[in-house]
């Protein structure tokens, strides 16, 4: 293998200090920060650019498996060993699991990233993966598949994917399913977490008071000369399709219910698209809160249901934007009809202009607000390298949030909007 040097370079330098540097070892791996003026904690995350849809059928459910695993023991650490430490001195530390990346943070004081470091390396590099620990570990899968299925407003969006995208990566579940979970084998564990945890396909993430050059020394120290090359992942490539495969289709579940849940499915873009902001304005006002259209007509003006908003959710090369509502399920007709009519109303006239201003005005604030928590700002950078390759500034983003249109919205409206819907509905009847 041809030799490579560690390189650095400063991606944004803000106001009042704050800095964000990347740093890329020879072995792959990408060292992120944001040095955060003012601040005494630090939010320390290991991004693994795999998810559930890198799951080939016979693997379904291991990449969240895995992340269950890990905190079980490393060779080095017991699960005890593991948390006592970051929690005897006031630290928090988590993981989660998505279609497309896992993550492992914690968030301690300055005074205890070494720690940190430490733990959530040793975590993602050495996970024990003992063949009694799967087996426990399993049966808790199991109890949290299940909990997932006793609660609809969850189950809805599972049932709504499978139903969108039908039975490839992004239609299963993240969760995996009863059968899928006591089918996998200790080995095939073991192997997926050796082909994909490797240093080029992660990315560590630290945002608060931390020194990019420690940080840098502290995660050389702890990956080693590790050099596995990551095999090239294969997904599922809905957006290049003519169709995605259940655009029109029909979920629907009868459970025992008091309350039916809706989930609405229309068309959507890839996460890098530059329409991205655009999108983001138009759920803004379409349904992100309670000056949206959606929640003043069906809940404020009608009384249909409690709950009522829009999401837009992007991968790497698909997307959809949805509508949720929960009624009472002699009301399903009404709150679609209702739903259909707003929608259909934005899809061919686009935004009032008080809607755009206050859907400019949401996006701004989120950004802005969500940047007060150093773990939010962890999460920022991790993911605009991991998933964008790129790290604009705050004012950049709010500058590209500023720059949206009323054309720009209608425009992405009449396109989204328009798609044959896709319903998913979990009823009584």
């Amino acid at each position: 293998m041809t030799a490579r040097r560690a390189s650095t370079r400063t991606l944004v330098q803000g106001a009042g200090g704050a800095l964000v540097r990347l740093t890329t070892l020879p072995n792959g791996l990408r060292i992120v920060t944001e040095a955060v003026p003012g601040v005494r904690s630090v939010s320390f995350g290991a991004w693994v650019g795999v998810g559930s849809r890198d799951e080939t059928p016979q693997q379904t459910g291991s990449a969240h498996f895995l992340e269950h695993l890990l905190f079980k023991g490393t060779a080095h650490r017991s699960a005890w060993e593991i948390t006592a430490p970051i929690e005897a001195v006031g630290g928090e530390m988590n993981a989660f699991t998505t279609k497309e990346y896992t993550c492992y943070y914690a968030r301690v004081l300055d005074v205890d990233i070494d720690l940190a470091v430490d733990v959530i390396t040793d975590l993602v590099l050495h996970g024990a993966l003992r063949s009694e620990d799967i087996e426990g570990e399993r049966s808790v899968i199991l109890e949290e598949i299940a909990m997932n299925e006793d609660d609809a407003s969850d189950l809805v969006h599972d049932l709504f994917m499978g139903t969108y995208y039908g039975a490839g990566p992004l239609g299963r579940s993240i969760l995996g399913s009863q059968d899928s979970i006591r089918s996998l084998s200790p080995p095939s564990i073991r192997s997926f977490y050796r082909r994909n945890y490797v240093p080029e396909r992660m990315v560590i993430s630290v945002a608060g008071a931390v020194d990019h050059e420690h940080i840098v020394d502290l995660v050389r120290g702890a990956f080693g000369d590790r050099y596995p090359e990551a095999e090239p992942i294969v997904r599922i490539a809905s957006a290049r399709q003519a169709r995605v495969p259940g655009r029109g289709s029909r979920g629907h579940l009868q459970r025992p219910l008091e309350q039916a849940n809706i989930v609405v499915g229309l068309g959507g873009i890839r996460r890098t698209d530059e329409r991205r902001y655009a999108l983001g304005v138009l759920n803004a006002a379409l349904g992100g809160g309670m000056s949206s259209r959606l929640f003043q007509e069906v809940r404020e003006a009608r009384g249909l249901a409690y709950s009522v908003f829009s999401f837009a959710t992007s991968f790497s090369d698909t997307g959809y934007t949805g509508v949720y509502a929960g009624c009472l399920p002699n009301k399903v007709d009404d709150v679609l009809e209702v739903c259909e009519a707003v929608v259909g109303d934005i899809a061919a006239n686009g935004l009032k202009e008080d809607e755009l201003e206050r859907g400019k005005g949401q996006m701004r604030g989120g950004v802005v607000l969500g940047q007060e928590d150093t773990g939010a700002r962890m999460s920022r950078i991790a993911k605009g390298e991991l998933l964008y390759d790129d790290i604009p500034s705050i004012d950049e983003v709010l500058q590209r949030i500023d720059e949206v249109t009323a054309t720009d919205v209608a425009d992405l409206a009449a396109e989204l909007l328009t798609v044959p819907p896709t319903y998913a509905l979990i009823s009584p009847r």
